[in-house]
């Protein structure tokens, strides 16, 4: 297992990198990360290439037994590139440029970036394709961070119009598709297309939706640019980038398709007291959008983050924790951010494993622990994560209605990590996925919020469904196609059939209102935003509205479809119906519960290729906690203490 830092010899003195990979070697650091900001310092003119510095840097961490990971450093223009190529730079919705000063100042479209680009890659890639101590590339760092991809430029007109144009082949198929015979917006040739800068009003929630696309097409072209840079050079060393979990700026599943692994940033505390049950579903979705393959951390939180101004350090034991919780989740490496806290420029107080002084602390003292422990769980090589269960999760989905929310309460994001932390409060692991994804291993999905929907996409869904699975969709599904165009048919529209119901009625709450719903059990639930009258056609009732303007009415059904069950939720329910709803459909699904016991020890498995599973348990509260561990002939009580972690092996 790779366990590392993210370092930054050109922040310090050439005499202080020899006693930071002691330093690093002695905590059982094995890999860094470099350069991924530091363009000025490889071309300090354009043409002018000097790696003698990062050569240097490299060849230390070698002699340390450090591996090395190269950052390519497009993130971070260069004045001199920005004064002699000032049209690279982004505008905004209003058009204004934004300029340089902080990071991220460029246009993905932008033609004669790209080819600065190219040239400062390749450069890279040709001076390190031999070096053994050089064992992968990172592309960039953390592509769409701040929005930076929602340019504006003139550049990115012409770019839309091309990407539509491919699309859509017609004018003709382009205007029914988006509806523009609505307020007159309909298009007579395709120099009239339009990106949606500010404009009176609200564009056309398709226009906007293909945007977003094409975007996130724009940046992930923007990638393999670089990828297939590397790949012909460097054909031997593995290529990844960090995202950013839960982050929706991009489609992560496209995005991850031409990497070899998927990397991401973990912050667990830097806003605020750390949510267990979302970090876990942020490594889930990377392990989903990596095609259910090991991932890496890149940058673990190991000091207090922030700019002008800083969170909690990470508490005794805490950055231990999230280690391993990364690792519990499908991650082979664990780098932290950073290796010592940088003395000047915006990230002055975004502190690493070393203050500003560079004296081993309590913070370095923990990750030494740690590095020594990973020497004696090497049999976790080559496992890999098991689930059960699944929850489906889609940008497109996000995208539609972070555009249309349909009530300032309902939150597509909120759907999915309620239902998300109903399991992990249940100790059941999940899965992330994609709607299209192959459904067959797993006893239950949940489909929050389908609301946008496909052939393609029911037909998994029937099939899946057909076949014995158990299936949960809840309120606003089926509303739309996939152009963001409300279907004619009666909601859930495509789903009906599978759900076995119809949609008489959908209510948007105020603010201040809450009804209520009866669930399987004599408990009474509340649900908030949206509430639909669900009418049965071929399923049964398992949940009625006992207040609001559907009082009496049906809110939750069950249909019998094939060999399986669909569940419909018409309501956005409090997290105790969830819980409720999910434990009833877990026994039925005869999904194996290994542990029971306090909600603040997380459970999870890896299992190898032989069949030995690792149960890991890790305990996020500040007190002892107990968990029961069961098994076929094998029953086990185990107390843990504050931030403790165990591996239990069978």
């Amino acid at each position: 297992m790779y366990y590392g830092v993210d370092y930054y010899p050109e922040h310090w003195p050439e005499e202080r990198w020899e006693i930071d990979a002691s330093l690093m070697e002695s905590a059982g650091i094995n890999v860094a990360r470099l350069a991924e900001f530091a363009w000025v310092k490889l071309e300090p003119k354009e043409g002018q290439y000097d790696f003698s510095w990062l050569d240097k840097a490299i060849e230390i961490l070698g002699r340390h037994n450090i591996k090395t990971v190269l950052g390519t450093p497009t993130a971070s223009p260069p004045m001199w590139l920005v004064r002699k190529y000032p049209q690279i730079l982004p505008r905004d919705r209003d058009g204004h440029v934004m300029g340089p000063g902080g990071r991220r100042h460029y246009c993905y479209n932008s033609p004669e970036y790209r080819e600065l680009t190219r040239k400062i890659v390749s450069a890279m890639a040709e001076h390190y394709k031999d070096n053994p101590n050089v064992i992968g590339w990172q592309i960039d760092n953390e592509l769409g961070c701040h929005e930076s991809n929602r340019c504006y430029c003139d550049n990115c007109l012409i770019k839309f119009r091309e990407w539509v144009k491919r699309k859509y082949g017609t004018l003709e198929n382009l205007n029914r598709s988006w509806g523009t015979i609505f307020w007159s917006q309909t298009y007579t040739d395709w120099d009239e297309v339009i990106i949606p800068r500010r404009t009176v009003g609200a564009h056309n929630p398709s226009l906007l939706l293909d945007f977003l696309r094409f975007i996130s097409d724009s940046t992930i072209e923007y990638q393999n640019l670089q990828v297939e840079i590397l790949r012909k050079i460097c054909p031997d060393k593995f290529i990844t980038h960090n995202l950013m979990g839960l982050f929706g700026g991009l489609d992560y599943y496209k995005l991850a398709e031409s990497l070899d692994f998927v990397s991401w940033d973990n912050y667990p505390r830097f806003r605020g007291n750390p949510d267990p049950a979302r970090i876990a579903l942020s490594h889930d979705v990377m392990r989903g959008v990596n095609r259910g393959r090991p991932f890496w951390v890149m940058e673990e939180q190991s000091g207090s983050a922030g700019w002008e101004i800083f969170g909690p350090h990470p508490l005794p034991g805490e950055i231990r924790l999230w280690s391993y919780q990364g690792i519990a989740h499908g991650a082979d490496a664990i780098v932290y951010f950073r290796w010592r806290t940088c003395r000047y420029g915006t990230e002055q107080y975004w502190h690493g494993i070393l203050d500003h002084d560079g004296v081993p602390r309590r913070r370095y003292e923990e990750v030494k622990r740690m590095g020594e422990e990973l020497k004696g769980i090497t049999e976790l090589e080559g496992s890999v994560y098991k689930a059960e269960t699944a929850i489906i999760y889609s940008y497109d989905i996000r995208w539609a209605i972070e555009i249309q929310p349909n009530n300032p309460a309902f939150d597509y994001m909120e759907q999915i990590q309620k239902y998300y932390t109903g399991l992990f409060n249940q100790h059941v692991p999940v899965d992330i996925v994609h709607p299209l994804s192959d459904l067959s291993k797993y006893k239950l999905v949940v489909a929050p919020s389908l609301y946008l929907m496909t052939p393609e996409i029911r037909e998994n869904l029937e099939n899946y469904v057909r076949n014995g699975g158990t299936l949960v969709v809840t309120l606003r599904s089926g509303v739309k196609d996939w152009n963001n165009v409300v279907t004619d048919k009666t909601l859930p529209g495509e789903l009906s059939d599978l759900l076995g119901i119809e949609i008489e009625e959908y209510y948007s709450m105020p603010q201040e209102e809450k009804y209520h719903i009866k669930g399987i059990g004599p408990e009474r639930f509340t649900c908030k935003a949206i509430c639909e009258f669900v009418n049965p056609k071929s399923a049964e009732v398992i949940a009625l509205y006992e207040d609001g303007p559907f009082a009496g009415k049906p809110a939750v059904t069950l249909n019998r479809f094939g060999s399986g069950e669909a569940i419909y939720v018409g309501a956005d329910v409090d997290l105790g119906y969830v819980e409720s709803l999910l434990f009833w459909l877990i026994t039925r699904s005869k999904i194996e519960i290994i542990a029971m016991g306090s909600r603040d020890v997380e459970v999870t498995v890896r299992e190898s290729n032989i069949g030995t599973k690792f149960i890991f348990l890790l305990n996020h509260s500040d007190r002892s906690e107990t968990i029961k561990l069961s098994f076929p002939g094998y029953i086990e009580e185990i107390t843990l203490e504050p931030k403790e972690v165990r591996i239990v092996k069978r």
